[in-house]
């Protein structure tokens, strides 16, 4: 518990790469009219969650309004009001909103992280940018050592996490696993890893995600872990 403090408390300070240090700030600064009022985050977020979590969730990037903003994971934005209704749902979250840090949402059993630590502009940090933020990925899964079940949102995370775990050293299948939603892939292991879509708005206002597609995941996941 103490080593996961201390790398949440690292990752806030992190400074590694200065693009995503100018927009974040930049961001925090401008602010969004609708939340002139805020004081913005503009930091690195760290990983929220159950210390003890079975089921590890691996998003993309804090959101300019989002994460960036309230300083949490998939807090304050359309893609954790998905989440964490489809979380409390199933028995991971204690409430099914999110809003602010001091809103009393805690995890049971679950653990949120994300490929990449600060928003990046158009929400798509760089080759170089995920690779410096991996060490804290890396970290997380020698930490969170009861995790049985991963669930990557979107393909970025999806792989973020597959090359943390080579960088590892951790086996992996002989085939490379692809990615496609609710594609279910065993690792060697023992861990079960869940692909889904990420709950964002391009894809939950097109209807490539559906609540049921959505709910689909965790039902899995909810399955393996009470087996």
């Amino acid at each position: 518990m103490e080593a996961l403090l201390r790398l949440q408390r690292h990752i806030v300070c992190c400074t590694h790469c200065p693009r995503l240090v100018e927009y974040r700030t930049r961001v925090a600064h401008e602010k969004r009219r609708q939340y002139q009022e805020c004081e913005y985050w503009g930091k690195p977020l760290p990983g929220f969650g159950d210390p003890q979590a079975r089921l590890l969730i691996i998003g993309l990037a804090p959101a300019a309004h989002g994460g960036n903003r309230t300083g949490r994971m998939f807090t304050g934005d359309q893609s954790g009001d998905w989440l964490y209704r489809t979380l409390y749902r199933f028995g991971f979250a204690n409430q099914f909103t999110a809003q602010h840090r001091a809103d009393g949402l805690t995890l049971h059993d679950a653990y949120i992280t994300a490929a990449a630590r600060c928003v990046p502009p158009a929400n798509k940090p760089t080759g170089a940018e995920l690779a410096a933020c991996r060490p804290y990925l890396r970290r997380e899964l020698q930490l969170l050592r009861q995790v049985r079940v991963v669930v990557p949102l979107g393909k970025i995370a999806f792989e973020a996490y597959l090359a943390a775990r080579r960088e590892l050293a951790l086996s992996l299948p002989d085939k490379h696993p692809q990615f496609g939603h609710a594609v279910s892939t065993p690792l060697p292991d023992g861990v079960l890893l869940v692909a889904s879509y990420h709950p964002s708005r391009q894809n939950t206002q097109t209807g490539r995600l559906t609540q049921v597609m959505f709910d689909s995941i965790f039902a899995r996941v909810r399955e393996e872990l009470d087996r």
